[in-house]
């Protein structure tokens, strides 16, 4: 298990692209870095170059894992870093009071960097959010709730479908995993006792279920449920759309590799933080649900070669007993945190095609929140077309930093196009267009992709009609969503 979970710091390690080249780990000449803790113990790294040009960065960084160890951050990774301070513009960031789903101390952690830099280097003319994965759902968040102390934002791979959203697609996947799978062994979706053991369950459970056609049909209709890709290794080749045992193979090392330990052992860490259970399926329609998948077609067609009913499957999953969320649990989710799509700011995202662990759909529900506060002219997408989590190269994340800036001083979008930001990522040079590989790094080229993900299949936000009236929602079909 211990391997298992050092596993997963790796790949999050790797899906952030921190990369270690020459001399970028020691301070550039000039940089004035400024450490220290926060009044609830967080600590903050400050660093200012000698040719600041005004312009902080605020980063919020991803997940870490709960205990594991915990830095303060101000970039994701070392070549970006170098490129923004030689272009002078300061960086910030810190480390959270706790490791974990800690949205609720990276909030005012956050703000509180803020604070500390007006009074350590001066104000700044303008501060931009941005931050990859759990640290995107952040930057979403502080614009969201502290929007007076921003002028832009880029969340990168974020979790951009909120708290409720993203953990009822968990238990999605997971349910549809236990019921079909594991009906009998004890496996625990929520309220999760013990969750090393749970875990060590779990795996066991998808290796017995690979090894058979019918256990890799189930398993494929389990991560359609969650919109799961089926392309896992950052730097292979996309498998062909009909390639469908291929596709199947890397959902199951999403799972197996990435994701079940969210699923079946991290959640229990959220729960302690919400003192119960936040999710629930007690609405969801599982037939609905894979038609509107992204995977579909890959499940049918496993199924029809497994011999197996696919009509039957959907049905036990349709009348199994559902699980039902603790309210003041879930109210801790919403508060940690669903968005209102009330932007006021330039907003632009990033994110990769084949993201398993924070699917691209993520960007359709965030998407579908600003627009039905008709913000949507304030936001702008962008997608790279790799595997992996936060699989960018420093090339691709600079072209999007130089694209919000041009936004900020021209007060208007330019034109967003792949050919455009693949031009500018290449511009940047050899130096930048580069990734971290278990080898080291290897040159890659800018992969932006014009790109429209499928709709998100559990959508959660503060403007629902089921929020508003006090009703659970999550069912985009029930008669309370708003279509």
């Amino acid at each position: 298990m211990r391997r298992r979970i050092m596993h997963l710091w790796f790949c999050l390690l790797v899906g952030s692209v921190l990369l270690a080249t020459p001399g970028s780990v020691s301070a550039q000449v000039g940089v004035s870095v400024q450490t220290g803790a926060l009044a609830d113990g967080a600590t903050y790294l400050i660093e200012v170059p000698p040719n600041w040009n005004g312009t902080l960065f605020l980063y919020s960084h991803g997940y870490v894992t709960p205990g594991g160890a915990n830095p303060a951050q101000d970039v994701g990774d070392s070549a970006t870093r170098l490129f923004m301070l030689a272009s002078g513009f300061a960086l910030a960031g810190s480390s959270y009071a706790t490791t974990g789903w800690a949205v609720q101390q990276a909030l005012p952690d956050q703000i509180a960097v803020l604070d500390l830099f007006r009074k350590l280097v001066g104000h700044p003319k303008q501060t931009i959010a941005w931050g990859h994965s759990l640290g995107g759902m952040i930057t979403a968040g502080l614009i969201q709730r502290y929007p007076e102390r921003f002028d832009a934002a880029m969340p990168m791979c974020g979790v951009l479908s909120g708290g409720v959203a993203t953990w009822n697609t968990a238990l999605d996947g997971a349910f549809a995993f236990k019921t079909l799978l594991a009906p009998g062994s004890g496996l625990q979706v929520v309220n999760i006792a013990n969750p090393l053991a749970n875990l060590d369950l779990a795996e066991e459970l998808i290796l017995a279920a690979q090894a058979t056609p019918q256990g890799r049909a189930r398993l494929a209709l389990s991560a359609a449920l969650s919109d799961v890709p089926g392309w896992f290794a950052p730097l292979s080749p996309e498998p062909a759309p009909t390639d469908f045992a291929s596709q199947q193979m890397n959902q199951f090392l999403w799972d197996q590799q990435v994701d079940f330990p969210f699923v079946f052992a991290f959640r229990a860490e959220l729960e302690a933080r919400a003192q119960g259970n936040p999710s629930w399926n007690t609405d969801v329609d599982y037939r609905r649900q894979l038609e509107r998948s992204a995977d579909a077609a890959e499940v049918r067609a496993l199924y029809q070669q497994a011999g197996l009913d696919l009509d039957a499957d959907l049905r036990i999953l349709n009348e199994t007993v559902r699980i039902s969320a603790d309210p003041q649990a879930t109210a801790y989710l919403k508060q940690n945190i669903i968005y209102n799509g009330e932007i006021h700011i330039p907003v632009l995202t990033l994110h990769t095609t084949g993201d398993g662990l924070v699917v691209p759909e993520n960007e359709s529900a965030y998407r579908r929140t600003v627009d039905e506060e008709d913000n949507g002219q304030l936001l702008r997408r962008t997608f790279v077309s790799r595997a992996g989590h936060c699989a960018f190269t420093p090339a691709e994340t600079i072209a999007a930093v130089q694209t919000l800036l041009g936004r900020l001083e021209t007060g208007k979008w330019p034109h967003i196009a792949a050919t455009n930001l693949n031009t500018a990522a290449t511009a940047l040079g050899p130096n930048f267009n580069i990734f971290a590989t278990t080898q080291g790094l290897v040159p890659v080229p800018p992969a932006f992709v014009d790109f429209h993900p499928a709709p998100y299949l559990r959508p959660f936000d503060a403007e629902s009609e089921e929020c508003k009236f006090g009703f659970l929602c999550g069912d985009p079909f029930s008669p309370f969503h708003p279509h």
